[in-house]
């Protein structure tokens, strides 16, 4: 394990009306993920560790992410607070009983800190996974959830959100130059996650950087970030020591060592599809952010649109799609 040059998060932030504490730096662990690196379970177990021993107590996933068993070893034997938030696609209250009950196995807890709906629209879209949401009221009465919420790419998800009353938790996309909102302006987020705080929700924020778009800016970002008295934390991927070193320099409210942060920042990651991409067309069905299109018998990337979410990898048959 390389020296520490990060400095340790002693913050921590009360994330809404539940009274969750939680470090203002959420790891989120997409990153990890066979939807971009691929990290070796080990490998990824070691970086959530190397987080935990670095004061970050927070950590984001969802049941698509494949990284629970990551989360599992990475926390065995911990004996400081460690919060948990997943989410699902899943509907139904069947559905997303199997997806709260794969949770809990797979990292080996007996309670899921944070659960949401993954990727509302709309109210019409939370309308229709009123079943769901009515299942995870009831785990969160049962003690096996600690609070209820959504994700969500809209501002009218959040607006619809701040007025439901079973909604305890808001994950939001924000960014400095509002990269990936669907439905608004960066000011038309800002402002309906205003209303939502002040509505006693909880918001943690992701895609921070754009999708990677603002790699290079990333301290204007982060601080950006950091600015706004609404946000309880902020997700950021991370997918190695140096990254969390950095991040922990950024939410601590200090500069990262000479050369570090300059390195990380002439990183640039894209989407890559393989040569051997049939054209079939699913991984457009998954694109929430519309950068794949058809060419021919290849799908190609709007790199200026892409978030480099990774869902459309998950969504590929022929497994053509990749985050490098």
């Amino acid at each position: 394990m390389p020296k520490n040059e990060g400095r340790r998060i002693e913050i921590r932030n009360t994330l809404g009306r539940l009274g969750i504490q939680v470090s203002p730096l959420c790891f989120g662990t997409l990153t990890l993920s066979p939807l971009q690196a691929g990290l070796p379970r080990p490998a990824g177990a070691r970086l959530i560790r190397y987080a935990l021993e670095q004061g970050i107590n927070f950590f984001d996933t969802a049941d698509l992410y494949g990284t629970y068993p990551c989360l599992r070893e990475g926390l065995r034997g911990w004996t400081g607070e460690a919060v948990l938030a997943s989410k699902s696609y899943d509907y139904t209250a069947k559905g997303m009983e199997k997806s709260l009950a794969r949770a809990l196995k797979e990292t080996g807890r007996e309670c899921i800190d944070i659960f949401l709906l993954h990727e509302q629209e709309s109210a019409l879209t939370l309308k229709g996974h009123g079943e769901a949401l009515a299942y995870l009221v009831k785990a969160r009465e049962k003690g096996i959830v600690r609070a209820v919420g959504i994700s969500t790419h809209h501002v009218a998800a959040v607006r619809a959100a701040s007025g439901c009353s079973e909604i305890d938790v808001i994950h939001p996309l924000l960014n400095l130059e509002g990269i990936g909102i669907r439905d608004g302006s960066r000011e038309d987020m800002e402002a309906a996650l205003k209303a939502a705080a002040a509505a006693g929700k909880g918001i943690y924020a992701m895609k921070p950087l754009g999708g990677g778009h603002l790699i290079p800016r990333a301290r204007e970002a982060f601080y950006y970030m950091l600015g706004l008295p609404f946000l309880a934390a902020v997700a950021v991927g991370m997918q190695d020591e140096r990254e969390v070193d950095v991040n922990c320099h950024y939410f601590s409210g200090t500069l990262p060592p000479a050369g570090l942060e300059e390195a990380l920042a002439g990183r640039k990651r894209r989407l890559m599809v393989h040569d051997w991409c049939e054209g079939c067309g699913e991984c457009l069905k998954s694109c929430r952010s519309e950068a794949l299109y058809l060419e021919g018998s290849r799908v190609r990337v709007r790199e200026e649109a892409c978030l480099l979410c990774g869902y459309c990898g998950g969504s590929c048959p022929q497994f053509c799609l990749k985050i490098v």
